[in-house]
């Protein structure tokens, strides 16, 4: 257990400490700044859940397996050791290769029905240890419980959806132009999948594609994020007990260091038929040239860079809670978080306005188990650095800091609030995953639409109008996959998620995310009798 508190001083020159349970933000006429203590035990945070669910090893084949050696999973909050884990290398990663592949063959033969009350098992047993799945994702990730059991939620739902589509895998029966001949087209399943997942849904990331996976027929081997395994693996102790079959779920957690070795494995490996990564883009390049070599189906969600638009016809208060919904939720450690938000000439000033005030009301800063905290760490020092330089970037262009603006100790950075933000600053080039909220000013539609398809990904867009003929215009002319308009959060299971341009290939969730796992079989039934 551990707790901790931030000693400040203003620069107006007030003193104070407060828990960071309550911190709020400040003016940027009185922002904070370190004064360079250490952090102070305040108050006490300890992760208590089912023993059940905090599982440490491998789990290969029904099996949970020890590695050679270790790692650290840390709490971002406060750099203390939750837990050691397995680190697995290259020789687990085969031999978790060569469990799904085995169990494809029997898996398979499941039949849809079968496999459809196996997901629900699942998702009904998510469901059930919800509190404790989502004080994982805390602790590991950083996320305010709210949250937290907001995507475990998030995440249980592509379970139950993924397995009711999984007795909607339709094939076709197509007139031939011959008449002693019927033409069927099967769906069956791809073989194998490995699922490489990120950091920031931990749990949600592995549902969305692994549901999809199981439903369809296939096997996999999840590789989670070196930050986060800890939810990876309770995931595998809910499946072993809705009784889904040894080596139809298997996850191998492993360090930093080990992950390009894994990696390698996973993707090149030819009894797996389908890689699904979700990460940044210069990743997902070096997987897809690993994936290429023997030609395997592959599934990308990558990197994104948001644009969020606000014309003048907007309902400004709408607007502003679009933004804080998209710019700040997982502190803006989010793949379709808005990261460029343009803002039209005649009402910049009244949005700027009330989105500070809305900033100083409704964030607070603070460990993510603390039911005051809206506001968690970011996932370690590096994505704070990062943060911290494209702050000090767009500053030193003639941005404007009117909220936030500082790092503080550890992992934490100010939500920040930039104006004046022009297109040659950094924040504007690439993206943040960060709570940094720079707004740009525009004159035209025109304009913002110029600025926002300049980027090289194309993952989520958003703008807030109450002009019907600009909402087709703009929606169609976005050049992203998934278009928010007046909404600033747009993920469900029902609804297809993926980017266009270098934000990936294909689609998850949806009726189109099974067939991700799916190939096509062309029968030709012929020598009938007319």
């Amino acid at each position: 257990t551990y707790t901790y508190s931030i000693p400040l001083e203003t620069s107006c020159g007030q003193s104070y400490s407060r828990a960071m349970g309550s911190f709020c933000l400040l003016r940027s006429r009185c922002l904070p700044r370190q004064v360079g203590l250490p952090l102070v035990m305040h108050r006490q945070y300890s992760l208590d859940i089912s023993a059940q669910l905090l599982r440490t090893q491998g789990y290969v084949n029904g099996q949970w397996i020890n590695a050679p050696s270790t790692f650290p999973v840390l709490d971002p909050a406060t750099g203390e050791q939750i837990a050691k884990v397995a680190d697995c290398g290259p020789a687990e990663a085969k031999l978790a290769v060569d469990a799904a592949y085995k169990a494809f063959y029997f898996w398979k033969q499941h039949t849809a029905k079968e496999r459809s009350v196996l997901l629900r098992k699942w998702y009904d047993l998510l469901t059930l240890n919800k509190e404790d799945l989502a004080k994982l994702i805390t602790f590991e990730c950083g996320k305010p419980m709210k949250e937290s059991l907001g995507e475990i939620a998030y995440a249980a739902g592509f379970l139950e959806w993924f397995s009711e589509e999984a007795r909607r895998v339709y094939g076709d029966v197509v007139p031939s132009a011959a008449k002693d001949r019927k033409i069927l087209l099967l769906k069956q399943p791809v073989g194998v999948a490995s699922i490489i997942t990120p950091w920031n849904f931990p749990s949600a990331m592995i549902t969305r594609k692994a549901g999809a996976a199981l439903a369809a027929g296939c096997t996999v081997v999840v590789k989670p994020a070196e930050d986060t395994p800890l939810s990876a693996l309770a995931l595998a102790e809910l499946a072993s007990q809705a009784g889904i079959p040894a080596g139809v779920f298997n996850v191998v957690p492993c360090s930093r260091e080990k992950t390009p070795s894994v990696g390698t494995v996973l993707c090149t490996d030819p009894l797996v038929g389908k890689v699904s990564f979700t990460g940044s883009t210069a990743t997902g390049k070096i997987l897809l040239k690993h994936a290429a070599d023997t030609v395997k189906r592959v599934s990308m969600e990558l990197g994104g860079h948001a644009p969020f638009i606000v014309f003048d016809s907007a309902d400004v208060d709408k607007a502003v809670a679009g933004a804080m919904n998209s710019k700040f939720r997982n502190s803006g450690q989010t793949c379709v978080c808005s990261n460029r938000f343009l803002v039209q000439s005649r009402i910049h000033d009244r949005f700027i306005e009330k989105l500070g005030k809305a900033m100083d009301a409704e964030l607070r800063l603070g460990h993510g188990s603390d039911p005051n905290t809206t506001q968690g760490p970011l996932i370690n020092v590096r994505a704070s650095e990062k943060v911290e330089h494209q702050v000090m970037d767009a500053v030193s262009r003639g941005a404007k800091v009117l909220r936030g603006g500082k790092r503080l100790d550890g992992s934490f950075h100010q939500p920040t609030l930039l104006a004046d933000v022009t297109t040659d600053m950094l924040c504007t080039r690439e993206e943040t995953f960060g709570p940094l909220l720079p707004v740009i000013r525009f004159s035209t539609e025109a304009e913002a639409l110029a600025i926002a398809n300049a980027s090289h990904v194309g993952l989520a867009g958003y703008f807030f109008s109450q002009d019907v003929s600009q909402i087709w215009r703009v929606a169609e002319n976005l050049e992203v996959g998934m278009v928010g308009v007046n909404e600033g959060l747009l993920s469900t299971p029902e609804a297809s998620f993926g980017g266009v341009k270098q934000s990936g290939l294909g689609r998850e969730g949806s009726k189109y995310g099974i067939e991700e796992y799916l190939d096509v079989k062309y029968m030709c039934f012929g020598g009938l009798t007319p």
